[in-house]
Protein backbone atom coordinates (compact mmCIF):
# COMPACT_ATOMS: atom_id res chain seq x y z
CA UNK A 1 0.00 0.00 0.00
CA UNK A 2 1.40 3.40 -1.03
CA UNK A 3 0.47 6.23 1.34
CA UNK A 4 0.42 10.01 1.00
CA UNK A 5 3.36 10.08 3.41
CA UNK A 6 5.38 7.87 1.04
CA UNK A 7 4.70 10.29 -1.82
CA UNK A 8 5.18 13.65 -0.12
CA UNK A 9 8.35 12.78 1.84
CA UNK A 10 10.47 11.74 -1.16
CA UNK A 11 13.98 13.14 -0.69
CA UNK A 12 16.12 11.56 -3.43
CA UNK A 13 15.93 10.46 -7.06
CA UNK A 14 16.51 6.85 -6.00
CA UNK A 15 13.54 7.02 -3.62
CA UNK A 16 11.44 8.68 -6.34
CA UNK A 17 12.17 5.86 -8.80
CA UNK A 18 11.42 3.17 -6.22
CA UNK A 19 8.01 4.65 -5.38
CA UNK A 20 7.24 5.42 -9.04
CA UNK A 21 7.72 1.74 -9.93
CA UNK A 22 5.40 0.75 -7.04
CA UNK A 23 2.80 3.26 -8.27
CA UNK A 24 3.14 1.89 -11.81
CA UNK A 25 2.40 -1.67 -10.67
CA UNK A 26 -0.49 -0.49 -8.50
CA UNK A 27 -2.06 1.44 -11.38
CA UNK A 28 -1.46 -1.36 -13.88
CA UNK A 29 -3.38 -3.67 -11.55
CA UNK A 30 -6.19 -1.28 -10.56
CA UNK A 31 -6.71 1.08 -13.52
CA UNK A 32 -8.46 -0.72 -16.39
CA UNK A 33 -7.85 2.03 -18.94
CA UNK A 34 -4.14 2.12 -18.14
CA UNK A 35 -3.85 -1.68 -18.05
CA UNK A 36 -5.53 -1.98 -21.46
CA UNK A 37 -3.12 0.62 -22.81
CA UNK A 38 -0.11 -1.28 -21.42
CA UNK A 39 -1.50 -4.52 -22.88
CA UNK A 40 -1.85 -2.80 -26.25
CA UNK A 41 1.87 -2.01 -26.07
CA UNK A 42 2.57 -5.60 -24.93
CA UNK A 43 4.23 -4.37 -21.72
CA UNK A 44 4.76 -6.95 -18.98
CA UNK A 45 4.78 -5.04 -15.64
CA UNK A 46 7.21 -7.55 -14.12
CA UNK A 47 9.79 -6.59 -16.73
CA UNK A 48 9.54 -2.85 -16.07
CA UNK A 49 12.59 -1.93 -13.97
CA UNK A 50 13.16 1.77 -14.77
CA UNK A 51 11.21 4.98 -15.35
CA UNK A 52 12.04 4.86 -19.05
CA UNK A 53 10.29 1.48 -19.40
CA UNK A 54 6.99 2.74 -17.91
CA UNK A 55 4.28 3.41 -20.54
CA UNK A 56 2.92 6.98 -20.49
CA UNK A 57 -0.79 7.33 -21.16
CA UNK A 58 -1.54 9.93 -23.88
CA UNK A 59 -3.39 12.81 -22.27
CA UNK A 60 -6.20 12.53 -24.84
CA UNK A 61 -7.55 9.51 -22.90
CA UNK A 62 -8.97 11.93 -20.32
CA UNK A 63 -11.33 13.17 -23.05
CA UNK A 64 -12.73 9.73 -23.84
CA UNK A 65 -12.33 7.57 -20.71
CA UNK A 66 -12.73 7.71 -16.93
CA UNK A 67 -9.11 7.29 -15.84
CA UNK A 68 -9.31 6.00 -12.26
CA UNK A 69 -7.36 3.50 -10.16
CA UNK A 70 -10.02 2.59 -7.60
CA UNK A 71 -13.76 2.09 -7.27
CA UNK A 72 -14.40 5.11 -5.05
CA UNK A 73 -16.81 7.83 -6.09
CA UNK A 74 -15.31 11.08 -7.32
CA UNK A 75 -15.21 13.77 -4.64
CA UNK A 76 -14.66 16.39 -7.32
CA UNK A 77 -14.44 16.32 -11.13
CA UNK A 78 -12.05 18.75 -12.76
CA UNK A 79 -12.60 19.68 -16.40
CA UNK A 80 -10.44 21.46 -18.95
CA UNK A 81 -11.51 24.63 -20.69
CA UNK A 82 -12.55 24.45 -24.34
CA UNK A 83 -14.50 26.26 -27.02
CA UNK A 84 -18.15 25.42 -27.71
CA UNK A 85 -18.56 21.91 -29.10
CA UNK A 86 -15.01 20.91 -28.13
CA UNK A 87 -14.50 17.67 -26.17
CA UNK A 88 -12.89 18.55 -22.84
CA UNK A 89 -10.86 16.46 -20.40
CA UNK A 90 -12.43 15.07 -17.23
CA UNK A 91 -10.31 14.21 -14.21
CA UNK A 92 -12.23 12.24 -11.58
CA UNK A 93 -10.54 12.93 -8.23
CA UNK A 94 -11.54 10.34 -5.64
CA UNK A 95 -9.45 11.84 -2.81
CA UNK A 96 -9.21 15.60 -3.10
CA UNK A 97 -7.03 15.78 0.03
CA UNK A 98 -4.14 14.48 -2.12
CA UNK A 99 -4.57 17.47 -4.44
CA UNK A 100 -4.71 19.86 -1.50
CA UNK A 101 -1.58 18.38 0.07
CA UNK A 102 0.22 18.44 -3.28
CA UNK A 103 -0.35 22.12 -4.10
CA UNK A 104 0.09 23.29 -0.50
CA UNK A 105 3.40 21.47 -0.08
CA UNK A 106 4.46 22.40 -3.61
CA UNK A 107 3.83 26.10 -2.98
CA UNK A 108 5.68 25.91 0.32
CA UNK A 109 8.68 24.21 -1.32
CA UNK A 110 9.15 27.12 -3.75
CA UNK A 111 7.73 30.15 -1.90
CA UNK A 112 7.68 29.40 1.81
CA UNK A 113 4.76 30.08 4.13
CA UNK A 114 1.57 31.10 2.30
CA UNK A 115 0.64 33.30 5.27
CA UNK A 116 3.52 35.62 4.34
CA UNK A 117 1.66 36.66 1.17
CA UNK A 118 -1.49 38.42 0.11
CA UNK A 119 -2.76 36.31 -2.82
CA UNK A 120 -4.54 38.23 -5.59
CA UNK A 121 -6.02 36.31 -8.51
CA UNK A 122 -6.91 37.62 -11.98
CA UNK A 123 -8.35 34.52 -13.65
CA UNK A 124 -11.52 35.59 -15.49
CA UNK A 125 -11.76 32.79 -18.06
CA UNK A 126 -11.30 30.17 -15.33
CA UNK A 127 -13.61 31.86 -12.85
CA UNK A 128 -16.43 32.05 -15.40
CA UNK A 129 -16.78 28.28 -15.78
CA UNK A 130 -17.27 25.22 -13.58
CA UNK A 131 -14.71 22.54 -12.76
CA UNK A 132 -11.38 24.42 -12.90
CA UNK A 133 -8.63 22.76 -10.85
CA UNK A 134 -6.69 26.05 -10.93
CA UNK A 135 -9.60 27.94 -9.33
CA UNK A 136 -9.89 25.20 -6.68
CA UNK A 137 -6.20 25.61 -5.84
CA UNK A 138 -6.11 29.41 -5.84
CA UNK A 139 -9.34 29.66 -3.83
CA UNK A 140 -7.76 27.48 -1.15
CA UNK A 141 -4.45 29.40 -1.20
CA UNK A 142 -6.44 32.64 -0.74
CA UNK A 143 -8.25 31.08 2.23
CA UNK A 144 -5.18 29.64 3.97
CA UNK A 145 -3.18 32.85 3.45
CA UNK A 146 -5.34 34.22 6.29
CA UNK A 147 -4.97 37.66 4.73
CA UNK A 148 -8.21 39.69 4.54
CA UNK A 149 -6.82 41.52 1.49
CA UNK A 150 -6.47 38.27 -0.53
CA UNK A 151 -9.11 37.64 -3.17
CA UNK A 152 -10.27 37.20 -6.77
CA UNK A 153 -10.75 39.92 -9.36
CA UNK A 154 -12.81 39.44 -12.49
CA UNK A 155 -13.10 42.48 -14.78
CA UNK A 156 -12.81 45.13 -12.05
CA UNK A 157 -9.34 46.25 -13.11
CA UNK A 158 -9.55 49.65 -11.43
CA UNK A 159 -10.12 48.01 -8.03
CA UNK A 160 -7.20 45.65 -8.60
CA UNK A 161 -4.88 48.47 -9.69
CA UNK A 162 -5.72 50.41 -6.52
CA UNK A 163 -5.33 47.37 -4.23
CA UNK A 164 -2.08 46.18 -5.82
CA UNK A 165 -0.51 49.65 -5.65
CA UNK A 166 -1.56 50.18 -2.02
CA UNK A 167 -0.27 46.80 -0.83
CA UNK A 168 3.03 47.07 -2.69
CA UNK A 169 3.72 50.60 -1.43
CA UNK A 170 2.96 49.42 2.12
CA UNK A 171 5.73 46.80 1.80
CA UNK A 172 3.33 43.83 1.81
CA UNK A 173 4.50 40.68 0.02
CA UNK A 174 1.98 39.96 -2.75
CA UNK A 175 1.54 37.23 -5.33
CA UNK A 176 -0.63 38.17 -8.31
CA UNK A 177 -1.67 35.01 -10.15
CA UNK A 178 -3.11 35.78 -13.54
CA UNK A 179 -4.06 34.26 -16.87
CA UNK A 180 -1.76 35.75 -19.49
CA UNK A 181 -4.23 37.79 -21.53
CA UNK A 182 -5.76 39.35 -18.39
CA UNK A 183 -2.32 40.44 -17.13
CA UNK A 184 -1.71 42.11 -20.50
CA UNK A 185 -5.10 43.83 -20.27
CA UNK A 186 -4.18 45.11 -16.80
CA UNK A 187 -0.86 46.71 -17.80
CA UNK A 188 -2.50 48.35 -20.82
CA UNK A 189 -4.67 50.23 -18.31
CA UNK A 190 -1.88 51.04 -15.87
CA UNK A 191 1.93 50.93 -15.75
CA UNK A 192 3.21 49.70 -12.38
CA UNK A 193 6.52 49.94 -10.52
CA UNK A 194 6.19 47.05 -8.08
CA UNK A 195 8.83 46.32 -5.45
CA UNK A 196 7.22 43.64 -3.27
CA UNK A 197 5.02 41.74 -5.71
CA UNK A 198 5.51 38.45 -7.55
CA UNK A 199 3.70 38.25 -10.89
CA UNK A 200 2.82 34.63 -11.74
CA UNK A 201 1.31 33.87 -15.14
CA UNK A 202 -0.58 30.65 -15.66
CA UNK A 203 -0.26 30.71 -19.46
CA UNK A 204 -2.88 30.87 -22.14
CA UNK A 205 -4.48 33.55 -24.26
CA UNK A 206 -7.77 31.58 -24.32
CA UNK A 207 -8.46 32.90 -27.81
CA UNK A 208 -8.48 36.49 -26.50
CA UNK A 209 -5.14 37.57 -27.99
CA UNK A 210 -2.48 36.46 -30.44
CA UNK A 211 -0.12 33.87 -28.95
CA UNK A 212 3.41 35.16 -28.24
CA UNK A 213 6.75 33.52 -27.59
CA UNK A 214 7.67 33.50 -23.91
CA UNK A 215 10.62 35.90 -24.20
CA UNK A 216 8.47 38.58 -25.86
CA UNK A 217 5.59 38.06 -23.44
CA UNK A 218 7.76 38.21 -20.31
CA UNK A 219 9.58 41.30 -21.55
CA UNK A 220 6.24 43.09 -21.97
CA UNK A 221 4.99 41.93 -18.56
CA UNK A 222 8.25 42.86 -16.79
CA UNK A 223 8.10 46.36 -18.25
CA UNK A 224 4.39 46.80 -17.49
CA UNK A 225 4.62 45.66 -13.87
CA UNK A 226 8.07 47.13 -13.21
CA UNK A 227 9.49 43.77 -12.07
CA UNK A 228 12.72 41.98 -12.99
CA UNK A 229 11.19 38.55 -13.70
CA UNK A 230 7.88 36.81 -14.32
CA UNK A 231 7.06 33.59 -12.47
CA UNK A 232 5.01 30.82 -14.05
CA UNK A 233 2.98 27.83 -12.92
CA UNK A 234 2.89 24.61 -14.96
CA UNK A 235 -0.11 22.45 -14.17
CA UNK A 236 -3.08 20.94 -15.93
CA UNK A 237 -6.51 19.44 -15.36
CA UNK A 238 -5.16 15.89 -15.59
CA UNK A 239 -2.45 16.40 -12.92
CA UNK A 240 -2.45 17.01 -9.17
CA UNK A 241 1.09 18.47 -9.03
CA UNK A 242 2.45 21.76 -10.33
CA UNK A 243 5.93 22.83 -11.41
CA UNK A 244 7.02 26.44 -10.91
CA UNK A 245 9.32 28.82 -12.74
CA UNK A 246 10.84 31.62 -10.68
CA UNK A 247 11.91 33.38 -13.87
CA UNK A 248 13.35 32.86 -17.37
CA UNK A 249 10.84 30.10 -18.13
CA UNK A 250 12.92 27.49 -16.26
CA UNK A 251 10.56 25.15 -14.38
CA UNK A 252 11.38 22.99 -11.39
CA UNK A 253 9.28 20.14 -10.03
CA UNK A 254 8.36 19.33 -6.45
CA UNK A 255 9.97 16.12 -5.20
CA UNK A 256 6.98 13.92 -6.16
CA UNK A 257 6.91 15.10 -9.79
CA UNK A 258 9.37 14.56 -12.64
CA UNK A 259 9.47 14.82 -16.41
CA UNK A 260 10.98 12.85 -19.28
CA UNK A 261 11.24 14.16 -22.85
CA UNK A 262 10.20 11.79 -25.63
CA UNK A 263 11.23 11.78 -29.27
CA UNK A 264 8.56 13.70 -31.24
CA UNK A 265 8.79 11.08 -34.01
CA UNK A 266 8.73 8.01 -31.75
CA UNK A 267 6.73 8.27 -28.52
CA UNK A 268 8.46 5.23 -26.98
CA UNK A 269 11.98 6.66 -27.28
CA UNK A 270 13.58 9.34 -25.07
CA UNK A 271 15.99 12.04 -26.15
CA UNK A 272 19.02 13.65 -24.52
CA UNK A 273 18.92 16.68 -22.23
CA UNK A 274 18.80 19.93 -24.15
CA UNK A 275 16.93 18.45 -27.13
CA UNK A 276 13.31 19.40 -27.88
CA UNK A 277 10.60 16.75 -27.66
CA UNK A 278 7.28 15.84 -26.08
CA UNK A 279 6.90 16.28 -22.31
CA UNK A 280 6.00 13.17 -20.31
CA UNK A 281 5.00 13.90 -16.71
CA UNK A 282 5.31 11.63 -13.70
CA UNK A 283 2.98 12.91 -10.96
CA UNK A 284 2.99 10.52 -8.02
CA UNK A 285 0.26 12.52 -6.25
CA UNK A 286 -2.03 11.27 -9.04
CA UNK A 287 -2.01 7.78 -7.56
CA UNK A 288 -5.81 7.36 -7.80
CA UNK A 289 -5.85 8.29 -11.49
CA UNK A 290 -2.76 7.89 -13.69
CA UNK A 291 0.69 9.10 -12.64
CA UNK A 292 2.32 8.65 -16.06
CA UNK A 293 0.99 11.06 -18.68
CA UNK A 294 2.26 11.93 -22.16
CA UNK A 295 1.27 15.57 -22.64
CA UNK A 296 0.87 17.54 -25.86
CA UNK A 297 3.49 20.04 -24.72
CA UNK A 298 6.89 20.44 -26.36
CA UNK A 299 9.88 21.13 -24.18
CA UNK A 300 13.41 20.28 -23.21
CA UNK A 301 15.00 19.03 -20.03
CA UNK A 302 18.17 20.45 -18.52
CA UNK A 303 20.95 18.38 -16.85
CA UNK A 304 19.83 19.57 -13.37
CA UNK A 305 16.28 18.17 -13.97
CA UNK A 306 14.75 21.60 -14.56
CA UNK A 307 12.82 21.97 -17.82
CA UNK A 308 11.44 24.47 -20.30
CA UNK A 309 8.08 24.47 -22.10
CA UNK A 310 8.55 25.56 -25.70
CA UNK A 311 5.08 25.16 -27.20
CA UNK A 312 2.56 22.50 -28.14
CA UNK A 313 2.25 19.81 -30.75
CA UNK A 314 -0.39 20.51 -33.34
CA UNK A 315 -2.49 17.51 -34.33
CA UNK A 316 -0.33 16.70 -37.32
CA UNK A 317 2.73 16.48 -35.07
CA UNK A 318 1.42 13.92 -32.56
CA UNK A 319 2.59 10.90 -34.50
CA UNK A 320 3.48 8.44 -31.77
CA UNK A 321 0.62 9.35 -29.43
CA UNK A 322 -2.05 9.10 -32.11
CA UNK A 323 -0.89 5.62 -33.00
CA UNK A 324 -1.35 4.54 -29.40
CA UNK A 325 -4.82 5.89 -28.70
CA UNK A 326 -7.13 2.91 -28.37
Amino acid sequence: MITASDIFTISSQKQFEKIALKVFRFQHENNKVYRDFCDFLKVNPQQVKSLQQIPFLPIQFFKSHDVVSNNDSAQVTFTSSGTTGMITSRHLVTDVSLYEESYRKGFSQFYGNIEDYVVLALLPSYLEREGSSLIYMVEDLIKISNQPESGFYLHNHDDLIKKLTELDEAGQNVILIGVTYALLDLIEKHQFNLQNTIIMETGGMKGKRKEMIREELHEILCKGFGVSSIHSEYGMTELLAQAYSLGDGIFECPSWMNILVRDPEDALTYIKDGKTGGINVIDLANINSCSFIATQDLGKKNPNNSFEVLGRFDNSDIRGCNLMVL
